[in-house]
């Protein structure tokens, strides 16, 4: 799992951290993209799904921190959507014939704007 603090990545480079934040979210859609592809079940949904609400919970927390640098407006809009994207992971859990697209969309879009 990459584990990461925004405070770690503000030491860094904003580029190296980007790059950590991309390659997580990239992990996270590969795995969704995947199991939704092949139509997969069991502990791989789960596994998948898994990887996503770990993400989300590291990354809310570190948007939560108040050392965290980003603007109290951006850290807003994505505490919200961390929130929607673990309420839908537990729904997509729930189901198993729920789709994944809407969780591929959502952090798909977020990974495109580390851009």
């Amino acid at each position: 799992m990459y584990r990461f603090s925004y405070s770690e990545i503000l030491e860094d480079a904003p580029e190296v951290g980007r790059e950590r934040e991309r390659a997580a979210f990239d992990r996270a859609i590969t795995l969704l993209r995947d199991v939704e592809a092949r139509g997969l079940g069991g502990p791989e949904r789960t596994a998948a799904v898994g990887f996503v609400q770990d993400l989300w919970n590291v990354l809310i927390a570190d948007l939560l921190a108040p050392e965290n640098a980003l603007p109290p407006a951006l850290r807003d809009d994505l505490v919200s959507i961390g929130a929607w994207t673990m309420q839908e992971a537990g729904a997509v859990l729930r189901s198993p014939e729920r789709s994944l697209a809407a969780l591929i969309e959502v952090n798909t879009s977020i990974r495109d704007g580390l851009r």
